[in-house]
């Protein structure tokens, strides 16, 4: 069943064309991918499809069974209610059904009510095809669903109080998307999903959408999450756009093959035309063969000629170099605490770099990667520790948000000034090879957009010929082929990387050492994202099969046995301990799950059973049963509480 169907829509601004025939359709629960450069118009073309904006031509058919959500990539939520109250709000409807289920319930207990019975049957009846409504739109699963998509959108059960208002604009985004998820429509439209999500979240959102009972359209720059998700790809390119089956992987391998067929047919083609172009040239004047010539000609003249494949979209292309080999041992973090006065954020942090790795930093939003990073710099100093640059080691910092530009300056000045010492030609050749050309080097910063000041900043990066290139969240703002082109360069880098990145894909290709950062320290792991993953799901099998073959006692006489000296001993019992706490946390956290679903489930059946005329004209029956959900409700409600308390014990974690 197709939902959207968009056909030959066309938009522009004044003279500068976005929308050139575009054309894009989305089927009953397909997953799909919007891909092109920054500019190309995607994100325009979501917001006509969403109905925000109107094209200039073109047309838009949306079935009228189908209902359309969409997030834009600047959507923020305004609300001085509570983060619970907003979300809650998304039921409201199903909930004023619960009201009105509690207050029959209430008038129904009434003795002037149950001993009419004429009037009891007719409450009954409308309580009975309320209850069914509940149900039908799983009323009794409401809290529950709140509550896991709050976590796993990183909202843990102690924020639910603040309200909307008091959070970043980051986060009323993902609240936003919360928000978004809980209206479960036809058709999910999607502006850049992952923005602002660390890579515990992401991967929950793709898990989460993966299952999604409705059709998605998105856009987005994360390769993996495209690779792991989407199964159909529309490619934007000049305004226009081309369907591809199967994720981002296999839409870059069949279009090398597409694009490889193309410019075979083309060299055909033109190999074909100059022969006939040839004898056309030597045998026209010659009275023997002109007839011949001419009849070649016609020919010539109704080929329909292949165009000329375009083999690449302009794309910059530049390379990392050092001015001179560091020492062995690149960089020394030794026991730093994190974090601002009145504000810690980690501790125990130990780390050594060495020359010629690429290791990536991991860990959640908000565990002071960043502020690490600053202190490394010399931005910031740590609250205790020590940290120590080796031998002839020269930083180069690439920032998140590219705070460094001088949004006064001009681009041709914000990279000169910094490199007085070359001439204007050698600036101005690195901005070309950075995409600003002509008068483009004359824009001013303030005036660039996200990709552009990302440009600015790696031209600035690359002119520094530094040993040890420090880069936060590199890949933020850049499509697609800057990605790629990034990557290529940093994989020919002949020095140390050190870089803070959520994108799998990138983690994927350059890591080869992977630090995850936590509260109480670093851990490390070799090689990249997905050997990362592997080993964690190892350390997982392995803890399972611990518990279920050890006896208890046989876990104790081991641990006393094995029981190692000083510092580091403690730490690993402490380590050990800690993984007891945890073990014995999820077990219990497993339990209470599956008593609220059996009481959830109790409740359902026992109130439907209120509702048969053998059990509410049976006052004692009725009265019985009335007690048996009144103790359920209430043993659910404290399970309830104790499943937040056993949340917010693993956030804590």
């Amino acid at each position: 069943m197709i939902l959207v169907n968009a056909t030959d829509i066309k938009k522009a601004y004044g003279t500068d064309v976005i929308l050139d025939g575009a054309t894009l359709v989305v089927q009953d629960r397909e997953r799909v991918g919007l891909i092109g450069i920054n500019g190309a118009g995607k994100s325009t073309l979501l917001k006509i499809i969403a109905g925000e904006i109107t094209p200039d031509s073109g047309s838009v058919h949306i079935s009228k069974e189908t209902s359309v959500g969409y997030l834009a990539q600047t959507s923020k939520i305004d609300s001085e209610r509570t983060i619970w109250d907003e979300m809650i709000s998304v039921y409201e409807n199903v909930r004023r059904i619960e009201q009105k289920m509690r207050d029959l319930e209430t008038r129904m207990a009434e003795p002037s009510v149950y001993e009419n019975e004429a009037l009891f049957t007719q409450l009954s009846e409308e309580y009975a095809r309320h209850q069914q409504d509940f149900t039908d739109r799983e009323g009794f699963a409401i809290e529950a669903k709140v509550r896991s998509l709050l976590h796993g959108l990183d909202f843990p059960e102690a924020m639910h109080s603040r309200t909307v208002n008091s959070l970043s604009g980051g986060q009323k985004t993902r609240l936003g998307l919360g928000k978004l998820l809980l209206t479960q429509p036809d058709l999910l439209i999607l502006d850049e999903p992952t923005n602002y999500l660390d890579i515990r979240t992401v991967t929950w959102l793709e898990g989460y959408l993966k299952s999604y009972p409705g059709a998605v359209l998105l856009v987005s720059h994360d390769r993996y999450f495209l690779d792991s998700l989407i199964n159909v790809i529309f490619e934007m390119d000049r305004g226009k756009t081309k369907r591809w089956r199967g994720n981002y992987s296999e839409f870059l391998e069949q279009k090398a093959a597409d694009l490889e067929q193309q410019t075979k047919r083309y060299e055909q083609q033109q190999s074909e035309i100059a022969k006939m172009e040839d004898f056309i040239r030597r045998n026209i004047v010659r009275a023997t063969t002109t007839k011949r010539a001419q009849s070649r000609r016609k020919m010539l003249e109704k080929i329909e000629r292949i165009d000329r494949p375009i083999l690449s979209q302009e794309q910059a292309h530049f390379s990392f170099n050092i001015e001179k080999q560091s020492g062995h041992e690149v960089l020394q973090v030794q026991d730093v605490s994190l974090g601002y006065p009145g504000k810690k954020l980690a501790e125990h942090v130990d780390l050594n770099l060495y020359r010629g790795e690429r290791v990536a930093l991991i860990g959640p939003n908000g565990i002071g990667k960043t502020t690490l990073l600053k202190a490394i710099t010399g931005r910031n100093q740590p609250l205790d520790g020590r940290i120590k640059l080796g031998t002839h080691v020269s930083v180069g910092y690439y920032t998140q948000e590219q705070e460094d530009l001088n949004l006064a300056k001009n681009v041709l000045d914000e990279v000169w000034d910094q490199y007085r010492h070359l001439e204007q030609t050698r600036v101005r050749t690195v901005l070309g090879n950075f995409l600003f050309s002509g008068d483009d080097v004359m824009k001013p910063v303030s005036a660039l957009s996200g990709g552009e000041k990302a440009r600015v900043a790696l031209a600035k990066l690359m002119l520094q010929n530094a040993n040890l290139l420090i880069l936060d969240e590199p890949t933020n703002h850049l499509d697609l082929l800057s990605k790629e082109v990034l990557e290529n360069a940093l994989e020919d880098y002949p020095g140390t990387l050190f870089f803070i990145s959520h994108d799998r894909y990138f983690l994927n290709r350059l890591a080869t050492r992977i630090i995850e950062m936590t509260a109480d320290g670093v851990t490390s792991y070799m090689g990249n994202y997905d050997d990362y993953i592997e080993k964690l799901e190892e350390i997982e099998a392995e803890k399972r099969a611990a518990e279920a073959n050890a006896p208890a006692s046989a876990a104790k006489a081991t641990a006393k046995s094995d029981t190692p000296t000083g510092d580091a001993g403690l730490r690993r019992q402490q380590e050990k301990e800690r993984q007891r706490i945890e073990r014995r946390r999820l077990d219990r956290l497993n339990k209470v799950e599956t008593r609220i679903n059996e009481l959830e489930e109790i409740i359902s059946r026992v109130e439907a059973e209120l509702c048969e005329p053998d059990v509410f004209s049976n006052h004692e029956l009725a009265a019985q049963k009335t007690d048996e959900v009144a103790a359920a409700k209430t043993e659910l409600e404290a399970l309830m509480e104790e499943w937040a308390e056993l949340e917010a014990a693993g956030e804590e974690e």
